[in-house]
């Protein structure tokens, strides 16, 4: 029997309003900025059309409200290959959205609005149509623990991998992270989970082995520095590739697609990170092209 190779993300959906400015305001602030323009997003919807741009055949769980965002949404979801015959669409709560701020530097900062991503019914995912053909599955924290949990454990009962990106950071059960196989997480999410300052990537690779004790495997992504990896077996480093950059925006989210979606078609770990490392520089260069939604 051939190994399953399908992606299921189980995630947030957003309405974005991103908006260009010489800087990010301070408290009391306000700022005159260039542009703004209106774009699809939510880590889940992210992730998720990137795996289905690297190659990967992929399923979104999701919510989305009977909204003009949620049209628009769902719109371009319809574009990029992306399965959605399980995003629900919810009445009564307006979909997802968020307000991000990006600098003169690329850097961003954001605000999220949850809405529908807080109503996914967990129940769907006792669907065992769900899971016929999935190896993988990816998770965020922009949905209910609850949604991960059942999620998680669902797809280990079909024996499915699971991919964990503990972003935006909270604390979580030991429930949940009993159920993670991969766990990615930031400079800042690491130090929060092992207590490890992660300054360059040298800290990346220590919080990496740290946090390896109790998953199979752990990615500490470090910025323009690089990506650090552990697993019971090995640990290492993939330096960053030096570009100009134009925003940061979605480069986490397009990493963990690509890494999965080269994964999921059996690429080795370390070619696997490589290759989502050099795309996500390609992103933020602003040098990949046609990545809009």
């Amino acid at each position: 029997m051939s190994p399953k190779t399908g992606i299921v993300v189980v995630g947030s959906l957003h309405y974005d309003i991103f908006v260009d400015a010489p800087h990010r305001p301070d408290a009391g602030e306000t700022v005159t900025g260039h542009s703004w323009h209106p774009k699809f997003g939510g880590k889940g919807g992210n992730q998720a059309v990137s795996a289905a741009r690297a190659g990967g055949a992929v399923t979104l769980v999701s919510a989305v409200g009977s909204d003009e965002f949620g049209r628009f949404v769902m719109a371009r979801l319809d574009r990029t290959g992306v399965g959605t015959e399980h995003v629900s669409k919810v009445d009564g709560l307006g979909t997802g959205m968020s307000v991000a701020v990006s600098d003169a530097s690329g850097d961003y900062g954001a605000v999220i609005v949850s809405g529908a991503n807080l109503a996914i019914d967990p129940s769907i995912m006792a669907d065992d149509a769900l899971w016929s053909s999935a190896g993988y599955l990816i998770l965020q924290n922009e949905v209910p623990e609850t949604v991960n949990i059942a999620a998680a454990a669902a797809a280990r009962s079909h024996g499915v991998t699971v991919c964990l990106n503990a972003a935006p950071w909270r604390e979580m059960s030991d429930t949940l992270l009993d159920l993670i196989d991969i766990l990615v997480v930031n400079a800042l999410e690491a130090e929060a989970m092992c207590d490890l300052p992660v300054a360059d990537l040298s800290g990346a690779k220590s919080a990496a082995a740290a946090l390896s004790d109790r998953f199979k495997c752990t990615i500490v992504t470090a910025g323009g520095s690089g990506i650090a990896f552990a697993t019971s077996q090995d640990v290492g480093t993939i330096p960053g590739e030096p570009v100009e950059v134009v925003s940061t925006h979605g480069a986490g989210d397009h990493f963990i697609g690509h890494f999965i979606a080269c994964c999921s078609k059996g690429a080795t770990l370390y070619d696997a990170l490589a290759a989502a490392n050099s795309s996500a520089a390609k992103l933020v260069s602003g040098s990949l092209g046609g990545t809009e939604v």
